[in-house]
């Protein structure tokens, strides 16, 4: 029967008609499996109803008697009036009242016994205590079990035109109905080793809790129940994952060996020494690249930790054996750093480059498809029809969360089979790592370069800028140059926040012996280009920018770091734009300017800041604040979405249904031996990223 109830549309449940059908396929429900996957978002315990004397005002109660009385009240004009009743158990009287709806008279008529939940309002000694507009329900109703009432009570996120009991009432008849009749698709023996209720009875449960069901394990979804749903939602998509691994694993690329003259060349050039962290995973990329296996790696490292020389010494690997490599980068800016950061390293061993951001020129698209061009940076302009490589072996992808799992599939189709390196300088919480990059070998460098001091960093509010402006001036002074962020190029009658066009005028008169430039998106290719450039040369003292210099951007002279609004920037961000001063020798300062008033969160992400500079410190602190879906949008990276499961509340459960499902995959017959658990899976991933395809 499971197999069918994501085919029966939710019109033919009980009590909903083509009406409610509409508004029910609002909130995502248009077929039984919908509904029945539609989880409480939190619950209500009326499980013991409290004597009416002892309700107090400002609570939430539940309270069980019998009307007493009952009747409308009615207004001047033509308004329904209200109907009003009083209940009384024994002990005291409590009265109800519901505007506008005087038809409530033929529901609770005097006499009859009637539970009653809601917020208690009033003063029990001046006018009494009373409730209004409370969930109610008749006990003893022929027909009916207790649903609202006398129990754990589900709460559901709503739809316009229906109400919490309509809805309540649908769910109870769809779960006592259909709940049984779904059929498990988890192969029996993971559900025993992992201790894990049945499905349908976890389904059951979730809806409408039994005795014993803890509330408060509810209400954090981390109930038996929720935790097997979770799992169920983990195993699915870590069977993608394991599936796309070994399609991967499948392919047949190039092995990439040779002695590695060039990227030697390099080493002996560089004024400073490779980390240790930087030669193990320099390493482990060449391994991987030695394989007839294409190479699929994470490269994670902290801002400033040295990513790109690696990836550069991997590039160069690549084109001594004769391949042609990709450098995609989120940002023209970055785009174009890294491209002069590589001419300067590579064009003097006579490897040839191409840069393409924008529209690309006739003679860089030659260059490229005729193989002259060795090494390739661009931005998503990479993946346009018109760019055409004569043999592409290694693509690089810099700050990999900006871009999605499609692009990064269009750019490695531009080659046979290539390695693809991708990487971030924004940490990832492992939990993440192991979702969203679950088919991808992943290293990490955690080794920051000799030399490099801690960066001061503190919160000011505006009535403190005489010592920011202090800061800057003494940095300045000393040959250093300063950063100023806003948050927004130009000021809006929408947002009251600072902007960069109206903070350039103002640091101008402020000092007018410095140099001041002004850099932000709306700037054409060639000028943000000469402006950086001019920066990087020290002919310019302070750059006043939006977050356009967020990721990537290497002036290491520069120490001062001001970030204007810093409530209004989320951590990762506010980590990045730090991450741009320190790349020296000198102490560097970041400044974060709050202007209240300041929410809970943004206070907390300001003390984050002050309190650490590690990168995955502050990412485990963004992730509990913003969680999963804020933090790393699957939706954006086009895979599945998670409904239930949480990978930072359930990392346990993700790894071990992580374990569970690489190992069926890899077992000879997969998914062959249980269909169902086969529809299953391909349900969850219909329609996602081009990369999955099925097992």
């Amino acid at each position: 029967m499971d197999s069918n109830l994501s085919e029966v549309l939710i019109h033919c449940a009980k009590g909903v008609g083509p009406k409610r059908a509409k508004l029910l396929g609002g909130i995502g429900i248009t077929s039984l499996k919908d509904s029945l996957y539609y989880l409480p978002y939190r619950y209500e315990d009326r499980s013991r109803a409290d004597s009416i004397l002892n309700i107090k005002e400002g609570r939430h109660e539940t309270v069980r008697g019998t009307v007493i009385a009952a009747g409308v009240k009615a207004f001047s004009g033509r308004r329904p009036g209200v109907f009003m009743i009083t209940v009384s158990d024994g002990t005291a009287s409590v009265m109800a009242r519901w505007f506008n709806q005087p038809f409530m008279k033929k529901n609770l008529p005097d006499g009859c016994e009637v539970l009653l939940s809601g917020e208690v309002k009033g003063d029990r000694h001046a006018g009494g205590l009373f409730f209004d507009n409370p969930e109610y329900e008749i006990v003893g109703e022929e027909g009916e079990s207790l649903i609202h009432s006398d129990r754990i009570v589900p709460v559901y996120r709503l739809t316009e035109g229906m109400s919490q009991k309509q809805l309540r009432k649908i769910m109870f008849g769809i779960v006592q109905k259909y709940a049984v009749d779904i059929v498990d698709p988890m192969p029996e023996d993971i559900i025993r080793r992992h201790n894990l209720p049945p499905l349908g009875e976890s389904i059951r449960q979730l809806h409408f809790p039994a005795g014993g069901c803890a509330t408060d394990a509810l209400n954090r979804w981390e109930s038996i129940y929720h935790k097997r749903l979770a799992f169920d939602e983990f195993f699915a998509f870590e069977l993608g994952m394991a599936s796309i691994r070994r399609n991967k694993k499948r392919e047949k690329g190039r092995a990439i060996r040779c002695q590695g003259m060039l990227r030697r060349r390099l080493i002996e050039r560089l004024p400073f020494a490779l980390t240790g962290d930087q030669k193990r995973v320099l390493d482990e990329i060449l391994r991987d690249m030695a394989t007839v296996y294409p190479m699929q790696r994470l490269l994670q490292g902290d801002v400033g930790c040295g990513k790109t020389i690696v990836a550069i010494m991997a590039m160069l690997h690549a084109v001594e054996c004769g391949c042609q490599t990709a450098f995609m980068a989120p940002t023209e800016i970055l785009a174009e750093q890294h491209f002069f950061t590589l001419c300067d390293a590579v064009e003097d061993l006579g490897v040839k480059t191409a840069l393409v951001v924008g529209g690309a020129k006739e003679r860089q698209l030659d260059m490229i498809s005729s193989g002259e061009a060795s090494v390739v940076v661009g931005t998503h302009a990479l993946i346009q029809e018109g760019v055409r490589f004569k043999d592409l072996g290694l693509v690089v992808i810099d700050e990999q969360h900006k871009f999605g799992v499609t692009q990064r599939g269009i750019l490695r189709k531009k080659g046979k089979t290539p390695d693809v390196l991708v990487m971030t300088a924004t940490p990832i919480p492992r939990s993440l790592a192991l979702t969203l990059y679950g088919d991808m070998d992943y290293s990490i460098i955690n080794e920051m370069p000799a030399g490099r001091k801690p960066i001061i960093t503190e919160v000011f509010l505006p009535d403190r800028k005489a010592e920011i402006y202090g800061i800057m001036e003494e940095e300045i002074r000393k040959g250093r140059q300063a950063y100023v962020v806003y948050p927004v190029i130009e000021e809006s009658e929408k947002a009251d926040l600072k902007s960069a066009v109206e903070g350039c005028m103002a640091f101008r008169k402020i000092f007018p012996e410095f140099r001041i430039g002004l850099l932000h998106g709306r700037m054409t290719p060639s000028d943000k280009q000469a402006l950086m450039i001019s920066f990087k040369r020290g002919k310019i003292h302070i750059l006043v920018c939006t977050t356009v210099v967020e990721v990537g951007v290497d002036v290491p002279n520069a120490t001062v770091m001001v970030i204007v609004h810093a409530e209004r920037f989320g951590l990762a961000q506010l980590h990045q734009l730090r991450g741009r001063v320190g790349r020296g020798a000198e102490l560097s300062h970041c400044i974060l300017i709050g202007y209240e008033p300041l929410g809970e969160d943004a206070r907390r992400r300001l003390d984050v800041m002050v309190r650490t500079s590690d990168g995955f410190k502050i990412a485990e602190e963004d992730l509990d604040i913003r969680g999963p879906g804020q933090f790393f949008g699957t939706r954006q990276a086009g895979l599945p979405d998670f409904k239930i499961a949480n990978p930072a509340r359930d990392l346990r459960l993700l790894e071990a249904a992580r374990g569970e499902a690489f190992d069926l995959i890899n077992t000879k017959q997969g998914l062959d031996r249980y269909p169902l658990l086969r529809k299953s899976f391909e349900s969850f991933w219909f329609g996602k990223t081009d990369c999955y395809q099925t097992v």
